[in-house]
């Protein structure tokens, strides 16, 4: 659960430092006080959207803070994150912090490591539902309603089964359409095709050819300088015989010898004689490499025009594709694939054949997701229309119609809510017969069947009670207090019954500071909170009716 909740200089908030109990918990104040604030605030340290707008003007920055306790419910799940996203888990506590500067630059923290929004938004997930004022106006829509009884019913796994099938599927369709309509640019594509695997194949190039053959041009190419300078290197080591330079293996030898000589006279020059004897080696191993290479090289004008003929060959038919010499052989692997593909794709029946499996496939689960639907419509159309009833909705009734449409990745229905308003008439569609006050309750008694199963230890409540009063509201109190009873709820609201079935009251105000307004936020205790039911049934002008009103809730 939200344990404590830290704010500097968030819109019109200086500092303020919250700590929460479990069970249901109340904020109320003036209209503009800054109720609201307070949810903005923990919904940007859960990684929602902000900007430089929320910091408090003259503020350098906003920081808010919102520290959780695991429960049983979470730990599991939340430590499994905290482990794959390589963030350190304290004991059971998560820090959850977010930095806006007046730039607009955005910081964000998981116990004091630095994170993204959208790491803070998949934490938040785990930890905090949040119900704000307008959720009810999303009923209207379809889309929200079918997402609404897809996730009351637990039905991802099989929804993302659906949507994969139904793009295999379509994609597929397109594939035969395309042909049905391309009929003739396939077979050009196919013709173009077989003509480059021809002329390859006619190439007949081979792996690694194209370095062999310009290796080899380069040394036909420079045969008789390259014949030379072998020669020439030879004379000089070894087979030049003229009086005037010895050959250097000549020179070498008659040096070992003096040295030799000089050794027995004086043994310290060893080491002299000792590395000029490799080097004589050495040289004679040369003088054995140049006679070898002199052997096998000649002048042959016949095979280096056979060699760029080749290689004129080869770039001809690069240069009609459109690719490097060495790209040819990846080019006639690739090929015959790519003609079998044109080949299966030219099947029609082949192609229809496929598609109706595919089809077969996607209809099969999408069945079965509007059995699983079909059944969750009906728990919860019964659970809904219970609680609408002691919303003093006596003798309506609330309906999940499932309408069978053209398949989509969501299945083969529309999922629509529907209301009675009284007992005798037909269910119709939230939109016309459903008033303000009247979806607001609706939406709430959604929330409380929809939420009652889930695991999340947090819920939140912005002023869902809009447009709700009189004797309702105190049933609406009711249900929350009861929410609270498993698990932490925080609610904003104007409603004195409301606010009365609380366990914990904080009251937003404004004050005056200089010539600034800041939001101020203070526990209530039992005298301060009679005081502020009082206010809320009564307006400005407390009398001794309203605190004795006041103490009638509280007690009730």
């Amino acid at each position: 659960m939200l344990r404590t909740l830290s704010i500097r200089d968030f819109v019109i908030v200086d500092a303020i430092e919250l700590e929460f109990a479990a069970g249901f918990t109340v904020f109320t104040g003036e209209t503009g006080a800054g109720k609201s604030i307070l949810i903005d605030a923990l919904a940007l340290a859960l990684g929602g959207r902000g900007d430089a707008g929320v910091v408090r003007e003259g503020a350098a920055k906003a920081d808010v803070i919102a520290e959780f306790v695991l429960d049983n419910g979470t730990t599991d799940q939340v430590n499994a994150w905290l482990l794959h996203n390589e963030f350190s888990s304290d004991e059971g506590v998560i820090l959850m912090r977010r930095v806006i500067d007046n730039a607009g630059r955005s910081r964000a923290f998981i116990n004091g490591v630095a994170a993204t929004a959208g790491q803070l938004r998949e934490l938040g997930e785990m930890l905090v539902d949040i119900n704000g004022q307008h959720a009810h106006q999303s009923l209207l829509r379809n889309d929200a309603q079918r997402l609404l009884l897809d996730g009351q019913a637990g039905l991802q796994n099989d929804l993302l089964a659906v949507a994969a099938a139904f793009k295999s599927w379509r994609s597929l369709a397109r594939q035969h359409e395309e042909f049905e309509t391309n009929a003739k640019n396939v077979l050009l594509e196919r013709e173009r095709l077989e003509w480059q695997l021809g002329e390859l194949e006619k190439l007949a190039v081979k792996a690694g050819e194209w370095d062999d053959i310009t290796n080899e041009h380069s040394r036909l190419s420079h045969a008789a300088s390259l014949i030379e300078g072998a020669q020439e290197a030879l004379n000089i080591i070894s087979e030049n015989d003229t009086n005037d330079t010895p050959p250097m293996i000549s020179q070498l030898s008659a040096l070992n010898q003096k040295i030799g000589k000089l050794v027995a006279v004086d043994s310290s020059l060893k080491p002299v004689l000792e590395a000029l004897e490799p080097a004589h080696i050495q040289l004679q191993e040369a003088v054995y490499a140049l006679k070898d290479y002199l052997s096998r090289v000649e002048l042959d004008p016949a095979r280096l025009h056979q060699v760029e003929a080749r290689m004129e060959a080869i770039h001809s038919v690069g240069r009609k594709f459109r690719l490097a010499p060495d790209e040819l052989l990846q080019k006639l692997e690739s090929l015959p694939m790519q003609l079998r593909q044109l080949a299966d794709a030219s099947d029609l029946d082949a192609l229809r054949a496929q598609e109706e499996k595919l089809k077969s496939a996607y209809l099969e689960l999408a069945q079965k997701l509007s059995k699983a639907r079909a059944k969750a419509a009906g728990t919860l159309s019964a659970a809904v229309t219970t609680v609408m009833q002691d919303l003093s909705m006596s003798g309506s009734r609330f309906t999940v119609v499932l309408n069978p449409c053209e398949p989509t990745r969501h299945g083969v229905e529309k999922v629509e809510f529907l209301v009675a308003g009284h007992a005798g008439v037909a269910p119709r569609a939230l939109t016309k017969v459903a008033s303000g006050g009247e979806l607001a309750r609706i939406a709430l008694a959604i929330s409380v069947i929809t939420l009652s199963p889930t695991v999340t230890p947090t819920l939140i409540f912005d002023e869902v009670d809009s447009g709700i009063g009189g004797g309702v509201a105190e049933v609406v109190g009711r249900l929350l207090k009861r929410l609270g009873q498993n698990r932490q709820v925080l609610c904003v609201t104007h409603l004195p019954q409301v606010a009365s079935q609380a366990n914990q009251h904080f009251q937003v105000s404004k004050q005056s500071r200089g010539n600034k307004t800041i939001s101020a936020i203070d526990g209530l205790d039992a005298k301060s909170r009679v005081e502020e039911i009082a206010r809320m049934l009564g307006g400005l002008e407390i009398t001794a009716t309203t605190r004795k009103h006041a103490c009638e809730l509280l007690k009730l």
